[in-house]
């Protein structure tokens, strides 16, 4: 609970100050927690801990009945990360 509880406010606090900082910098920030929320992705899968982020379990769901695509498209809805960064997500969490 202590992990989804951390992730929201993440969120939060990213989002507040993606809407107070000028175009450049917020292009940067948007790269960085994209990097930052595809390597929380692989610590999760390498120490064998469920995501607990809204919707993953859904993303889960689509990969266990092999609609890859589906839950590429599912996740970029859930995190707004772009195509490559998503199917990348996608297949570290098949493995």
């Amino acid at each position: 609970m202590d992990s989804a509880l951390s992730w929201v406010a993440l969120v939060i606090l990213v989002f507040v100050l993606a809407i107070s900082l000028p175009d450049g910098r917020h292009r940067r920030l948007e790269r960085r927690l994209r990097e930052l929320d595809r390597k929380l992705d692989l610590l999760l899968d390498h120490h064998g801990i469920a995501d607990e982020r809204p919707g993953m379990a859904e993303v889960d769901e689509l990969l266990r009945r092999d609609r890859k695509v589906e839950a590429i498209k599912r996740y970029r809805q859930l995190t707004g990360a772009g195509l490559a960064e998503a199917k990348q997500a996608v297949e570290a969490r098949i493995r």
